[in-house]
């Protein structure tokens, strides 16, 4: 278990992990189809998109939320 200090990282790590595999899937699934290379191609496109994913979501996370508690009424 982790500190719960540590939650918005871990968040951010997880979230920035599962929608770049979704999304990286689907434009790889898109663009090459069902390939014999698939999985490798995929895979690549994966960890180069969550590289940037997870710095990103740590920065917009917080932005995100401030503009959702501005649109919800209390």
């Amino acid at each position: 278990m982790i500190p719960a200090r540590f939650e918005p990282i871990a968040f951010g790590f997880v979230l920035s992990a599962l929608m770049s595999l979704l999304v990286s899937g689907i434009a790889t699934l898109r663009t090459a189809g069902l390939a014999e290379n698939f999985l490798w191609l995929w895979t690549g496109a994966w960890l180069a998109s969550w590289l940037v994913a997870f710095p990103v979501v740590l920065f917009v996370a917080p932005v995100a939320r401030r503009v959702v508690r501005r649109m919800v009424r209390a």
